[in-house]
C-alpha cells in the first residue's frame, strides 16, 4: 500500500459516513455554471447540507455521456468563457470553506492538453481529492497512475453493467478512493426509477475486492437514495442538482441536498 492510498480523502469521507451508519452523498456540479462564484457557493451549500463528497465537472465541447440538463449547463459555461484552469479556483473555493472531499470529473482530453503532471499538481495544490475519469480506462492510464501516486490523488474509474469480469477486476485494482458504478447504459439524467442493474454492478465490484462503491446516473430523490444506500457505500446525484441550481439557484441546491440526505441511513438488518 502506498502512502497516497492511506491518505485518500474520498475514502476517508466515505468511511466517516459508514461509521455514522449511512451511505455517503456525492453531489455533482458543472464548473462555471451559472458562474464560477455560483459553483463555489453551491459546492459549499452541498457540503453544509449533507454532501460528503463533491464532484466538479469540467465543461467539455463534446460531452458524450452527459444528458440534456448537464449538456445545456456546460454549453452555457463554455459560452461564457469558462477555461479549464478555472476549475482549480472552484476546487480551492470549496475546499477552503468545507471538509468535503472535492473531486474533479472530466473527460481525459482537457487533462492531456494541460499536461497530466501539471494538472495533477495544480489539483493537489487546490486541495482536490482526485479525478473521476469517465472515458479513461486503466489500461491507458499509465501517466495518470504515476501522477496520482506522485501527488496523492484518488483515481476513480467507472464500471458498468457491461463490464466483463476481467475489466471489473482491472478497474477495481486501479481505482483509489472508490469505484464509480454506472447503473445504466447511456447518458446521464434524472429517472423515475433506478435500474436494478446497479445492484448487480455493485455486487460484482465488491466481489472483485472494492471496499467502496458509489452509484451514479439517474438518482433524483430521497427514495432512490434510500434504495441505493441499502447496498452501496455512496450515492451520486448530478442532473437533479444541476436542474436545482438552474431553476432556484444556490438555495435550491441546499434544499435538495438536505432532502436527499434523509435517504442515506442504512436500514437495520
Amino acid at each position: 500500500m502506498t502512502t497516497a492510498q492511506t491518505t485518500s480523502k474520498s475514502a476517508a469521507a466515505i468511511d466517516k459516513a459508514r461509521a455514522e451508519g449511512r451511505a455517503a452523498l456525492i453531489g455533482y456540479l458543472p464548473a462555471g455554471y451559472p458562474s464560477v462564484e455560483d459553483t463555489i457557493a453551491a459546492g459549499i451549500a452541498l457540503a453544509e447540507n449533507g454532501a460528503d463528497l463533491i464532484e466538479i465537472g469540467i465543461p467539455y465541447s463534446d460531452p458524450v455521456m452527459d444528458g440534456q440538463v448537464i449538456q445545456a449547463a456546460t454549453t452555457e459555461a463554455l459560452a461564457k468563457g469558462f477555461s479549464v484552469s478555472q476549475v482549480f479556483d472552484v476546487v480551492r473555493g470549496i475546499t477552503s470553506k468545507t471538509d468535503a472531499a472535492v473531486l474533479v470529473m472530466t473527460y481525459w482530453n482537457p487533462v492531456v492538453r494541460m499536461g497530466v503532471d501539471e494538472f495533477s499538481r495544480r489539483l493537489s495544490e487546490a486541495g482536490g481529492a482526485g479525478l473521476i475519469t469517465p472515458d479513461l480506462i486503466p489500461d491507458e492510464a499509465a501517466e495518470w497512475m504515476e501522477a496520482s501516486d506522485k501527488y496523492g490523488l484518488d483515481r476513480v474509474f467507472l464500471v458498468a453493467p457491461s463490464s466483463t469480469p476481467e475489466r471489473m477486476q482491472r478497474t477495481v485494482d486501479a481505482s483509489r478512493g472508490f469505484v464509480y458504478a454506472v447503473s445504466i447504459m447511456g447518458v446521464t439524467g434524472a429517472r423515475t426509477s433506478v435500474s436494478t442493474a446497479a445492484k448487480d454492478v455493485v455486487a460484482a465490484a465488491h466481489a472483485a475486492g472494492a471496499e467502496r462503491v458509489c452509484v451514479g446516473l439517474g438518482v433524483s430523490n430521497a427514495d432512490q437514495v434510500r434504495e441505493i444506500a441499502a447496498y452501496a457505500e455512496g450515492v451520486i446525484v448530478g442532473t437533479a442538482l444541476v436542474a436545482a441550481i438552474r431553476d432556484g439557484g444556490v438555495e435550491a441546491v441546499a434544499a435538495l441536498t438536505k432532502d436527499l440526505s434523509t435517504g442515506l441511513a442504512k436500514e437495520e438488518a
